[in-house]
């Protein structure tokens, strides 16, 4: 069984409709905009409720584990900025790094989205580094390489995007609109 980190737990367990969702929505007005709360829930229309309730409140529903009896719900809350100004210049299409992908050029995916966000849903192969753990972690990464930077909406990797460049990443390009259309190969929890 994979083990997510998650900035919350909500136990829902053995609560009935709209419990879950009651409980849910007090828990995520608690977390900050990209933290990551998992829902522990034995009612079986909770999955179809939570999906429903995250996509009409604006939040993202990464998607859910069924551990016997119990559904793991994992939703991300969202900020009002997901979907701002872009200041980095080198942008590309979801399309053209699928291109970039299938050719035999040697390129760096950098997903820079939450780690329950990556384990769900994932281009193979690319790195995960958290985009809180950046700074801490930019020694995995070689400022000599070209590198691609997905999160799922294009803001985040916006983000990442300048501060590489700012760090001495000359060949950075951020993926818009990254995950949340991304139409090419992905592993995930369900493959």
């Amino acid at each position: 069984m994979t083990i997510l980190t998650t900035d919350l737990v909500l136990d829902a367990k053995g609560l009935a409709c709209p419990m879950p969702i009651v409980k849910t929505k007090k828990a995520m007005n608690g977390l900050e905009a990209g933290q990551v709360l998992e829902v522990l829930a034995t009612d079986k229309g909770s999955k179809a409720d939570i999906k429903a309730w995250a996509q009409s409140s604006g939040h993202q529903y990464i998607g859910t584990i069924e551990d016997g009896e119990v559904l793991k719900h994992y939703l991300r809350k969202s900020s009002n900025e997901e979907k701002g100004e872009r200041k980095h210049p080198n942008v590309t299409s979801n399309e053209e790094l699928e291109k970039k992908l299938a050719s035999i050029e040697k390129i760096v995916v950098l997903d820079v989205r939450e780690e329950a966000e990556y384990i769900f849903n994932h281009i193979p192969g690319a790195i995960s580094i958290p985009m809180g753990e950046l700074e801490d972690r930019l020694s995995e990464l070689n400022s000599e390489d070209e590198i691609f930077v997905v999160c799922r909406t294009g803001k985040r990797s916006d983000f990442a995007a300048q501060k590489l460049a700012e760090k001495g990443f000359t060949k950075v390009i951020n993926v818009v609109p990254g995950m949340s259309e991304w139409t090419g190969t992905t592993n995930s929890l369900n493959n």
